[in-house]
């Protein structure tokens, strides 16, 4: 792509926030900066959003919501999937614009604008499943009438490393519900939502219930709306840490919340595993987004037998990634998001090469501009070293040898977190086996991949509450209303 094609998409998308089906500057007029991670370089300024832009936000869910509940399932239906032609017939300049403000090379953001389209294509069909209940009480005397509501005015706010596809995640469930919204993504990656918001309403939906606040002050703009009373409903996806924290303001109005935390992902190789299926799923578990998803795997345990064979195909697959810019041809490992997060991951590889681990590929940062991390596998990493219990966020495989299953069950569980873990192996009762004594919401068995708008994602312990997608996804956005009828 060149600077041209660059230039134009950055400058095609309103760089204003959205509120009341209206595009308007931040009200003090301030502005702050999207900045390219693999030049540093400035991308564009944004409005930043101030208390009264998110009560203005506010202000048009809230009085929006009433007409959007009532408006037919299948027209909200409709509009999802209006948007879902428009986010593929746009894929190739949505996917640039998604690399040049995350870093992500073009093949994965093509990627996540496709997977973020499907989300709007499952709740579009969703919408008009919404159900109920009627029965005939147990004393015969009365009915039981069972009816879904929306939840109401809802609060949205999506991470950095999936700036598209965890605000589809979120916005079809709630358009498909019922739901009006306040949407807050992140300070990093705020062009994906902007566009995403310009698509809603092209495809029609109705003003005021889609509003995005874009501010380089989260809980500033954010808490009072939390706290304001109007807002119903919080979806948050990012750190277990300000998970915590809202999770507080949340307790003070008693709102519903969906909580996707961090993660610390086990994932297990069994000596009966076919090793070759194993590194490939470890390549996918690991690197899809630089490392930089919840789901990555953080902790590679692998049976004895088959430990140095698999860190040695692992090795070499890991230091034949190129490395680069996203928009580069063959490029496959970008930069990290910024400087602080090349920090993290260098001091996490550091503490391990101090401890006693052996770094077998990479373990340094690439010099020249950019906040690039070179692909690391580590050997011998032991149980106390940060890697073990910090999640990584980059491109680093720590691996660790394992004797028996038991062994490898209490390993993989020894964390607060609880998201997602992996297992290789061909014995299908060891496979259901672990799979069930995991502590984890998601298992991936013999695959690195387990993110699916079919499926529900979400995890248990301190990595968050609900699910998003699936059946269920639906119902986060949804009351159950219960009339007790007299004959």
């Amino acid at each position: 792509m060149n600077a041209v094609t660059e230039s134009s998409v950055v400058e095609a998308v309103t760089k204003q926030l959205f509120i009341g089906g209206k595009w308007t500057p931040a009200s003090s007029g301030a502005t702050f900066a999207v900045h390219d991670p693999a030049t540093g370089q400035v991308l564009c300024e944004v409005a930043d959003a101030s208390v009264e832009n998110g009560k203005a936000a506010l202000d048009a869910a809230a009085s929006t919501q009433a007409e959007w509940a009532a408006y037919p399932p299948r027209e909200r239906g409709e509009i999802l999937r209006r948007a879902y032609e428009a986010l593929l017939a746009r894929q190739d300049e949505l996917a640039l614009l998604m690399t040049l403000e995350m870093g992500k090379p073009l093949a994965e953001s093509r990627g996540e604008v496709s997977y973020a389209a499907e989300f709007f294509r499952w709740f579009a069909e969703e919408a008009v499943r919404i159900d109920g209940g009627y029965a005939v009480a147990p004393n015969g005397v009365g009915r039981v009438l069972v009816t879904k509501q929306p939840v109401g005015p809802s609060l949205l706010i999506t991470p950095w490393n999936f700036p598209m596809a965890m605000g589809t995640r979120k916005i079809g469930p709630a358009v498909a519900a019922g739901c009006t919204m306040v949407v807050k993504p992140a300070e990093q990656t705020p062009l994906s939502m902007l566009a995403l918001a310009q698509i809603l309403a092209d495809a029609g939906l109705p003003d005021g219930v889609l509003n995005v606040v874009t501010t380089s002050d989260a809980g500033g703009v954010m808490e009072p709306l939390i706290r304001d009373g109007r807002a119903r409903k919080l979806s948050f996806t990012g750190s277990t840490a300000v998970g915590r924290k809202l999770l507080e303001q949340c307790a003070d109005k008693v709102l519903r919340t969906s909580m996707e935390l961090g993660g610390n992902a086990p994932f297990l190789v069994f000596d009966d595993a076919d090793l070759d299926e194993a590194v490939e799923g470890a390549m996918q578990a690991k690197m899809r987004n630089i490392g930089e998803a919840c789901t990555a795997a953080n902790r590679f345990y692998v049976q004895r037998g088959v430990a140095d064979e698999f860190a040695r195909k692992l090795t070499e697959r890991m230091s034949a990634l190129p490395i680069g810019r996203g928009t580069e041809d063959g490029v496959v490992v970008g930069p990290l998001i910024d400087e602080a997060a090349v920090e993290k991951v260098n001091t996490l590889v550091k503490d391990a090469a101090r401890r006693g681990a052996e770094v077998l590929t990479g373990g340094t940062t690439v010099d020249g501009p950019g906040n690039f991390y070179q692909p690391t596998v580590l050997t011998d990493v032991p149980s106390d070293a940060l890697l073990a219990s910090e999640e990584i966020f980059g491109p680093v495989a720590p691996i660790s040898v394992f004797d028996t299953e038991d062994e490898a069950v209490a390993a993989a569980n020894d964390t607060e977190y609880g998201l997602v873990g992996y297992v290789y192996t061909s014995d299908i009762k060891r496979a259901l086996r672990v799979s069930e004594r995991l502590e984890t919401g998601m298992v991936g068995l013999n695959q690195g991949i387990v993110s699916n708008p079919a499926a529900p994602f979400g995890g248990v312990k301190q990595s968050g509450l609900g699910r998003e997608g699936g059946t269920v996804g639906i119902d986060e956005f949804l009351e159950t209303k219960y009339v007790a009828v007299s004959l």
